[in-house]
């Protein structure tokens, strides 16, 4: 993969921040609506994560996991408290400093938001090209097609959704966050809806990433054989985060 040098609005692979820490969360509060229905969902949560660190976010539902999550990936406006990823602040940034920092970060979403209109192979192309400069022509066509293998989507590169199962169409989905290297990546209950094989398949290329890049993993889930497969457990309950707790992990 060709990566073009001298660019401004993009970042380098292998050219990663220097800074200790990949995310740091300090007095972290969020409030849904205003006056007598305003609702406080998150209260007071600090959390510091290093590069290459695999996090599962446990809890039950409604205990703030997913709202949590939005507001590290500028999706949410912070309102109270501090969010900083790779050093740099994340509250208050202007449309176009979060639309940099969201281009460094891999969101994978409950909803698969894929267009109706794309195949498999189109939609991670599509994904590629935010960063125009970074892929030679050979990488639009080659590179989708490894990253769908990899997920055992290899005979449906050309597919669109209505012709994917619900899990099929989840992988796409996961080969669009992964598409193009990002720093980070957000995963809210990705392997919910996978077997057991493909569910494997997800967890060793996040691994990968870890272990290769030092990307850092956060996983929303409440599935047990992905909180086996992390190396730290946050737990959340009714909005704060109750347990941090990091573990040994045998792959």
């Amino acid at each position: 993969m060709t990566v073009e040098k001298n660019r401004t609005d993009d970042y380098h692979l292998g050219e990663r921040s220097e800074h200790p820490f990949s995310l740091e969360v300090e007095g972290v509060d969020y409030t849904f609506g205003q006056g007598d229905s305003a609702k406080q969902v998150l209260f007071d949560n600090h959390l510091r994560v290093r590069p290459g660190e695999m996090v599962a976010i446990t809890g039950p539902s409604g205990s703030g996991k997913t709202t949590l999550l939005t507001l590290m990936g500028t999706l949410r406006t912070i309102q109270t408290g501090s969010i900083r990823f790779h050093g740099q602040e994340l509250r208050e940034l202007g449309r176009e400093q979060a639309q940099r920092i969201r281009r460094r970060i891999g969101f994978i979403f409950q909803g698969q938001h894929l267009f109706d209109s794309l195949t498999a192979h189109e939609t991670l192309r599509l994904a590629m090209q935010l960063f125009p400069k970074r892929y030679t022509r050979k990488d639009f066509q080659h590179m989708p097609a490894e990253m769908l293998d990899r997920l055992g989507l290899g005979h449906r590169l050309h597919y669109k959704p209505k012709r994917l199962s619900g899990g099929q169409q989840q992988r796409v989905a996961i080969g669009r966050a992964l598409i193009n290297h990002p720093e980070m990546i957000l995963a809210d209950e990705p392997t919910s809806g996978l077997d057991k094989d493909s569910g494997r398949q997800v967890m060793e290329l996040f691994r990968e990433r870890v272990e290769q890049e030092g990307t850092t993993v956060f996983i929303v889930t409440h599935d047990s054989r992905t909180i086996d497969a992390v190396e730290r457990i946050v737990h959340m309950v009714d909005g704060r985060i109750r347990m941090d707790k990091a573990r040994q992990v045998f792959i």
